[in-house]
């Protein structure tokens, strides 16, 4: 979703749970949008393309959640909220010229052309064991940021206001989650509340994410 204008950085800003102001051209965040209750409603890397040019990126599924929401919560902010169609490619292991993203020791590029070097299957286990959350799997409306760690990479607790922000802040420097998004190994002595996602490892272990109660 392209957000562009005098006033993007600044509608971003009070809208998302990362700190976009600080952004300099060319560097990106992962971010969220969190209902008043601070519930997520989406998974964002924010991408400052130039000073006035913002790219927000999600799961394709969530893509006309974010626009509808941007565009109803605009009001009078000086910018445009419209789609943009990419492909999306993450590449591992340094020497690319890219943007980061919210999978570790990896940098997205878009448009690039590449075809994959890895599986799917390798891929899901490189997601699993490196414990980033991915939507309809770990990540859906009932969650709450700090449940699925989302609170360390995704939040600053530094900026000015935006939805979610109390109950947010709130749970991070008075409380704790009643439950834990977990990298797990399982065998028969494995004791979650709820297993996410799962995949084998070439020695045959199991690696999962999992709810574990806190």
């Amino acid at each position: 979703m392209r957000v562009a204008g005098p006033g993007a950085a600044e509608y971003l800003q009070r809208m998302v749970s990362n700190d976009v102001e600080a952004l300099q051209v060319g560097d990106a965040c992962p971010a969220l949008l969190l209902t008043a209750k601070a519930r997520v409603i989406a998974p964002l890397v924010v991408w400052r393309r130039s000073e006035e040019d913002f790219l927000l990126l999600t799961e394709p599924e969530l893509g006309e959640a974010v626009r509808t929401l941007l565009t109803r919560m605009r009001l009078r902010a000086r910018c445009e909220v419209e789609p943009e169609a990419h492909s999306s490619t993450l590449v591992f292991g340094g020497g690319a010229e890219g943007f980061a993203t919210d999978f570790p020791g990896a940098v997205e590029v878009l448009d690039s052309g590449l075809e994959p070097t890895i599986g799917a299957e390798e891929l899901e286990r490189r997601r699993i064991e490196a414990g980033v959350p991915r939507w309809g799997r770990e990540l859906d409306d009932r969650v709450l940021p700090a449940e699925a760690g989302l609170d360390r990479t995704h939040i600053s607790f530094s900026k000015g206001c935006y939805p979610g922000q109390e109950p947010a802040a709130r749970l991070h420097y008075r409380g704790h989650g009643n439950r834990m998004l977990q990298v797990v190994e399982l065998d028969d002595e494995t004791k979650v509340e709820r297993v996410t996602s799962s995949a084998p490892r070439p020695d045959g272990s199991v690696v999962a994410l999992a709810y574990v109660r806190t």
